[in-house]
């Protein structure tokens, strides 16, 4: 039977009488009634109720509302026990199931909020350091405290793994920048300067940043990644159980691992971009393999190689800093090993990116 309303005025009262099936299955059929002005007092009337339910509650009075009764002081009569009782029930926490207005948020406030979250979660990443330094020095007075099986497997995972991700990027890259150069140098005859513009962009800008910035997506998310898991399933509070300490076991390996491993994938990179070069200048330019490699070693410097490979460890230390960081700091719950992923790889990317423009800078002033 679906729910239905009928109105009556009686002596200044307005009753209201609601029958039918008030429950969620029957709620598809609700009633339209109207009826206007509304006198001061109105009576509910439910003896005519045959079912009710919370989600038929909460309708019947929403019902009401929005036709400008007042709920809170209107009266119930003729209700069962059981019915009286559900319909209290839902009244009593009418107002807070409403959904209520968005507040509306001022952009100073905003701005002080992120300001705050900003400076704590900076005050966080130092205390991190700190601990993270102190741990280091502890090691060097207790070698044998150092996780040499783990510093191998990070290896494997970060820098072995990787190479054929590296090598296939940089080739591409280094393809693709002598095309384009190329495609500049014919216009003036100027071919054979290809090979200098490919040595040193790809050797001192290119391979360093653009492999930073894939092994801060691939093993940065990683090490994030498996450090929250660990944290979630309670696996860290295991090791200090142990009486060991979670960043001699899991950070210092994967930092360490990390300044290992990104000068040697840079030096993958350099060599992978060159040869790439190479293969366009051979096709496009007519400058063959051999002419090409001459021209190199009179043209490429060991400052220049220098510089890009001794930007890799800078770059590692923040990318496993921040990586270790990201994972240690996550909540105990799905959802926020998502979140703090995704933060170690925008993190990490910045941080790269401004390094790589204040090394160079740097390096411009000092004239290297």
């Amino acid at each position: 039977m679906p729910p239905t309303l009928r109105t009556e005025l009686q002596n200044d009262t307005l009753h209201i009488y609601a029958t039918g099936d008030w429950r969620l299955s029957q709620l598809n059929a609700l009633p339209a009634w109207q009826y206007a002005p509304l006198p001061a007092w109105i009576e509910l009337d439910g003896g005519e109720i045959v079912s009710l339910d919370p989600s038929g509650a909460l309708a019947l009075l929403q019902s009401l509302a929005d036709r400008g009764v007042n709920i809170a002081d209107m009266g119930l009569v003729h209700f069962s026990v059981a019915h009286a009782a559900i319909l209290d029930l839902v009244r009593g926490h009418f107002d807070a199931s409403q959904a209520a207005e968005p507040a509306r948020r001022n952009w100073l406030a905003g701005l002080g909020r992120n300001a705050d979250a900003g400076m704590r979660h900076l005050a966080h990443l130092v205390n991190f350091v700190g601990i993270l330094t102190t741990e280091i020095f502890d090691l060097f007075a207790q070698p044998r405290r150092f996780r040499w099986k783990e510093f191998v497997n990070q290896i494997e995972a970060i820098f072995v793994h990787a190479i054929p991700l590296v090598f296939t990027m940089m080739f591409l890259l280094g393809l693709v920048f002598a095309y384009l150069l190329g495609r500049q140098a014919e216009r003036y005859g100027a071919n054979i300067f290809v090979v200098d513009g490919s040595a040193l962009a790809i050797c001192r800008e290119l391979s360093p940043v653009i492999v930073a910035i894939l092994v801060a997506g691939r093993s940065g998310a990683a090490i994030t990644a498996q450090l929250g898991t660990m944290k979630v399933y309670e696996e860290t509070d295991a090791i200090s159980v142990l009486g060991l300490s979670p960043y001699a076991v899991l950070v210092i390996p994967r930092v360490l691992a990390l300044l290992l491993a990104l000068p040697l994938l840079v030096f993958v990179g350099d060599i992978a971009g060159l040869l790439g070069s190479m293969a366009i200048a051979n096709q496009q330019l007519n400058i063959n393999p051999a002419a090409f490699i001459n021209r190199l070693q009179q043209e490429l410097d060991t400052p220049t190689m220098l510089v890009g490979l001794l930007k890799a460890p800078v770059f590692a230390l923040f990318i496993g800093v921040i990586a270790c960081y990201m994972g240690l700091s996550v909540a105990r719950d799905a959802r926020s090993i998502g979140l703090n992923t995704t933060s170690t790889v925008v993190q990490s990317i910045v941080a790269v990116i401004l390094l790589n423009a204040i090394i160079a800078i740097t390096l411009v002033k000092l004239g290297i």
